[in-house]
């Protein structure tokens, strides 16, 4: 990409005299206390050690549809940021281990995923930069390590974790902290339990034990003390939900409580869109309340939708990585992105990168064949990894509330508010 494009921000097809302008100019105005309210809780949440949120813009709403706390895509970072994320770096790993020198990166399975494993490599890299010595390990059970030669021109070694009695390590490195980069979605493995080390994320955070309906629990509530500091409507960066217990799509059981509840939500949303006046029809995503990866997840209109799934339909929606039964799902409110990106106005959302407390960047996730109601996370999206040329904590009141620089600090600041759901989250799990 060339150095014009670096201050390119999706354009925003929506009017911009409605809510979210008046949103922006909110934080813009409130930008001295919002700080000091983030500095004050970060003292009795600390953040998790780092995180990627989803944003939707809607124009009329901004809010976080998705917070993963094993963020995997460094790759798509402005290189330009690499000095904050470095000192980022810095912070997290002196919050979780601040003795440690030795670090073990372990990474997914996705042997085959190269963008992964740029990713990884990256990340690799940035600590290394940071100060500190580095291995990136697996847990796939394999006698040699891999070794790939990516794209980028980086080699990159995959080795083996090996326990010894409660520490683990690869062969020869011995690490202080155990950062992890796997979402543990096939379950906690034993030779990660009850380890003298220090593990970030912990345990807990990963996809074996978290569950999205709890995290959007503790993000209501902090969209809630928020805007009460801010003097706005909560649902303008709050995206509604609903959740039912246990539904087996193969065997259609749960299928009349997961339509009830669509139906309910569906009728919430409505009322806010007649509130504000919004000419749209509303829309629920269906998604595996616990999970990644765009798998398992599907939009409905209309409550008839989510009992007339046919048997592909079902099948898609009854597994979701490494083939683990879906058993629970989330109903949320579905947020219109309308910003789009190049000539071909393709549907974009804007994802968040944070480590520690800090934001460090993000990019663009755009999809030419998905609307602005649709799932972008999804084969045949691609990356705009430049996209956020400016700092997300450097806003400009001389300019309009839309301008690049505020655009960009809204985007941080509803980001934030998910990374200190997520933080209370870990605290209470």
């Amino acid at each position: 990409m060339n150095k014009e494009n670096f201050s390119t921000v999706p354009h925003l097809t929506t009017a911009l005299s409605g809510p979210l302008q008046e949103l922006e100019s909110h934080f813009l105005e409130h930008q001295a206390h919002i700080e000091a309210w983030f500095r004050n809780l970060w003292r009795r949440h600390p953040a998790p050690f780092y995180a990627s949120v989803d944003l939707r813009n809607a124009g009329f709403k901004l809010a976080p549809v998705d917070t993963n706390l094993f963020p995997a895509g460094f790759n798509n970072l402005n290189p330009a940021f690499v000095p904050l994320c470095i000192h980022a770096l810095q912070s997290a790993v002196e919050h979780s281990c601040p003795t440690a020198e030795r670090v073990l990166l372990i990474a997914e399975s996705h042997t085959r995923n190269i963008y992964y494993l740029e990713s990884v490599a990256t990340l690799r890299d940035l600590l290394f930069k940071a100060g500190f010595e580095v291995r990136v390990g697996t847990l796939l059970d394999q006698e040699e390590s891999l070794e790939f030669q990516l794209p980028s021109g980086r080699k990159l070694e995959l080795e083996q974790v090996i326990r010894t009695n409660d520490k683990v390590g690869v062969p020869d490195f011995t690490p202080c902290l155990l950062l992890l980069n796997n979402d543990l979605s096939g379950g906690r493995p034993a030779i990660l339990e009850d380890l003298k080390q220090c593990i970030a994320p912990p345990l807990t955070s990963g996809w074996s034990n978290r569950l999205k309906s709890e995290h959007f629990k503790h993000y209501r509530q902090v969209a809630k003390e928020f805007a009460e500091l801010v003097e706005i409507d909560p649902w303008l960066i709050d995206p509604l939900f609903r959740n039912c217990g246990e539904i087996n799509f193969m065997k259609r059981e749960g299928e009349d409580c997961l339509a009830r509840n669509t139906d309910i939500l569906l009728r919430a949303i409505r009322q806010k869109y007649e509130q504000y006046g919004i000419d749209k029809k509303p829309f629920v995503v269906v998604k595996a309340d616990a999970g990644t990866y765009g798998m398992a997840v599907m939009t409905a209109h209309d409550a008839d939708e989510v009992r007339e799934l046919n048997r592909k339909q079902r099948t898609r929606m009854s597994a979701g990585k490494g083939g683990r039964e879906v058993s629970k799902v989330i109903i949320q409110e579905g947020v219109y992105t309308f910003e789009t990106w190049g000539d071909d106005d393709a549907v974009a959302e804007p994802v968040v990168y944070m480590i520690d407390h800090f934001v460090v960047g993000g990019f663009y996730r755009v999809h030419t064949g998905r609307g602005p109601n649709e799932n972008l996370n999804a084969p045949g999206m691609h990356f705009e990894p430049l996209a956020f040329a400016e700092p997300l904590n450097n806003p400009d009141a001389s300019q309009e509330p839309d301008a690049n620089p505020n655009r960009f600090y809204a985007y941080g600041v509803v980001a934030r508010l998910a990374l200190l759901a997520a933080a209370r989250e870990i605290t209470a799990s």
